[in-house]
């Protein structure tokens, strides 16, 4: 019996997808973060320039996170290949 996915996350591919999405949209913040930082000139907003270089500091991190987080997520589809490689070897092994 073949499980039928109900939400996004019912499978490790969806959720992979999702996890890249994610990763694109960390990274195109990150841009817009660090064109806002080199915008920043006047001394009075020097506030504003630290408060961009923390959230961007914040996204580095995120998008570290991401990054372990889809090579997890191939480890996982990778052993799920070689648990149901050995479950069709098993079944074929046994007479049925």
């Amino acid at each position: 019996m073949e499980h039928k996915p109900e939400t996004p996350f019912d499978t490790i591919e969806s959720a992979q997808q999702f996890v890249e999405l994610l990763a694109e949209a960390v990274e195109e913040a990150r841009r817009d973060v660090e064109e806002q930082i080199a915008e920043v000139v006047s001394a009075d907003a020097e506030r504003r320039k630290q408060a961009l270089h923390l959230v961007s500091y914040n996204l580095a991190k995120l998008a570290t996170h991401l990054a372990t987080s889809r090579r997890i997520l191939n480890d996982l589809r990778s052993l799920r290949r070689l648990r149901l490689q050995e479950r069709q070897l098993e079944q074929k092994r046994v007479p049925e």
